[in-house]
C-alpha cells in the first residue's frame, strides 16, 4: 500500500472550498488516480488532520501509486523545503496481542431496520459519547482488535453543498463526524488488515474510515 501526505495551503480558496465540502475533496483525491478503478479491488482512502507544526495535512491510502503530477500546477499546497506531496510505500503486519496507537475519522451509524415504520433503510448516527464508543467497541470486534484507550473528539456535522440527486429531488448531506485516538490491541491479525485496506464505517467519500496505526509511545 501507499501513503501520500498532503501538506494544504489554507489560503486556497480550492482548498476552502473543499474542507466545506469534503465530498469535493475526495473528487481532487480521486485525479492522482485511474478511472477505471473497480469497486471492491482498490479503495482509496484519506482523512484531514490538522498536523501541529505543519497545519492542514492530507493523508491518502491506496493500494497503487498515486500520480500527484496534477497538484503542481494549482495553488493547492504549501511551499516546503521538503517534498511535499510525500508518499511511501508500506506494509502492516501485526501480529496478535501487539498494541498500536490508533486514529480514526468515523461516521458512528446504525441503519434502520426495513421493517421501521418510519425511515427504514436510512442511517442514522450515534450523537452520545457512550453509543460511539459502543460502536467503536463493536467495529473493533468486527475488525480484529479491542480498544484499550480511547479519547473521543467533539462531534462535527459536515454539511454538504454537493448536490445528490434522487428521484428527481436534491438532497443536501449532513455528516456525523467523529475522531477517535487511542491505543488498541490486535486480536486477529488477518481481519485488522483488512479494516486497514478497507476503512472502517460509511462515509469513506467524505473524509471517514482511514484507520491509522503507529508504533505506542512512552
Amino acid at each position: 500500500m501507499y501513503l501520500s501526505r498532503l501538506i494544504l495551503n489554507p489560503r486556497s480558496r480550492r482548498v476552502q472550498r473543499e474542507l466545506a465540502r469534503p465530498y469535493e475533496m475526495h473528487r481532487s483525491v480521486m485525479r492522482a488516480f485511474p478511472d477505471n478503478l473497480q469497486p471492491g479491488e482498490e479503495r482509496v482512502l484519506w482523512r484531514v488532520d490538522e498536523h501541529p507544526n505543519l497545519g492542514l495535512t492530507l493523508l491518502v491510502q491506496s493500494h497503487d501509486a498515486p500520480d500527484w503530477s496534477w497538484v503542481a500546477a494549482e495553488d493547492r499546497l504549501t511551499a516546503l523545503e521538503e517534498p511535499n506531496p510525500a508518499m511511501k510505500q508500506f506494509d502492516v503486519t501485526p501480529t496478535a496481542g501487539q498494541s498500536f496507537a490508533f486514529r480514526l475519522r468515523a461516521n458512528p451509524t446504525k441503519r434502520m431496520a426495513r421493517g421501521a415504520a418510519e425511515g427504514a433503510g436510512k442511517r442514522v448516527g450515534f450523537y452520545k459519547e457512550e453509543e460511539q464508543l459502543a460502536w467503536l467497541t463493536r467495529k473493533g470486534e468486527q475488525h480484529g482488535f479491542r480498544v484499550s484507550r480511547v479519547q473521543i473528539s467533539p462531534d462535527e456535522k459536515l454539511k454538504q453543498d454537493a448536490a445528490i440527486r434522487r428521484d428527481d429531488t436534491t438532497h443536501k448531506l449532513e455528516l456525523l463526524s467523529v475522531q477517535f485516538d487511542g491505543v488498541l490491541v490486535v486480536t486477529d491479525p488477518a481481519r485488522l488488515v483488512q479494516a486497514i485496506e478497507g476503512g472502517i464505517g460509511s462515509g469513506k467519500g467524505f473524509g471517514c474510515g482511514l484507520l491509522s496505526l503507529a508504533p505506542v509511545r512512552g
